[in-house]
């Protein structure tokens, strides 16, 4: 079983609750949906998942469907108890704490190949996805629902609009693309704001061999000026005869450059 919008609406008027702007809940009230995103997710019995930001359990309940081990995290302590009562019978783990703070270490011990899989808070979403990719590599995969201008950046490529930072920090660590799109209207309450779903795999290897911090150095440098020429924006830190070694044409503007493009300047 999941959680309908009159169930949702039902345990939030029984224990005096209502979705937290601050922590940018927004509960998923369709059952079909959720049982999509498990289905996507393509998790099931032998899996290790976990969910950030359960909330009231719904997409929680339609992944322990699946007969996969679910640890679901959630910060909201006047949630807490609610989640636990829902989810707890159903054999899922309950942790309480602050995804962007937990000692993933501790939450994920005991097994090195995990799949997060969530509705994530949309204040958080970016930079929680690049954190996990940057210190927490026993999640190998991701399925994440952020927002639609959050996740075309996640799994933007050269050429598109959206490419800057987060796209190349993804491109390092793993592939990432748009699988779906989950309608405002199965959320309660409504967000202002589309939703996509964004399916992340960790690379085996980062895509390129260079020092990450000398590349994402140049990354944000160039990015920070992303209408200028790299010959102009990354002036003073790269030279002519730096562009000519990593064959970088210095007219070329950072949207134009792929994660291996940067990892080349970053190695020359």
């Amino acid at each position: 079983m999941t959680l309908s919008r009159a169930a949702i609406n039902q345990l939030l008027e029984q224990h005096g609750l209502s979705p937290s702007r601050a922590l940018g809940q927004n509960f998923v009230a369709d059952p079909n949906t959720v049982r999509r995103i498990a289905h996507l997710a393509d998790v099931g019995p032998g899996d290790e998942v976990i969910e950030i930001g359960a909330g009231l359990g719904s997409l929680t309940m339609a992944l322990a469907e699946t007969g996969a081990t679910v640890t679901a995290v959630e910060v909201d302590r006047y949630v807490l108890p609610v989640l636990r009562s829902q989810v707890e019978p159903l054999g899922v783990r309950v942790v309480e704490g602050d995804a962007l703070a937990l000692d993933w270490d501790q939450v994920l011990s005991g097994c090195d190949d995990w799949v997060l899989v969530s509705n994530l808070p949309y204040n958080v979403a970016t930079p929680l996805v690049l954190d996990l990719l940057d210190d927490v590599p026993a999640i190998r995969r991701m399925l994440v629902m952020v927002q639609l201008e959050a996740g075309q950046r996640l799994a933007a490529g050269v050429g598109n609009p959206q490419y800057g930072i987060p796209s190349v920090k993804v491109a390092y660590w793993a592939r990432a693309r748009l699988v779906g799109k989950v309608p405002a209207s199965v959320f309660v309450p409504r967000p202002r704001v589309e939703s996509v779903l964004v399916s992340i795999e960790r690379r085996d290897r980062p895509a390129v061999d260079v020092d990450a911090d000398r590349m994402f150095m140049l990354v944000r440098t160039g990015f920070g000026q992303r209408r200028k020429m790299l010959r102009r924006s990354l002036a003073g830190v790269i030279d002519a005869a730096t562009f000519e070694r990593a064959a970088i044409r210095p007219e070329s503007r950072p949207e134009e450059l792929t994660v291996e493009d940067w990892g080349r300047l970053a190695g020359a």
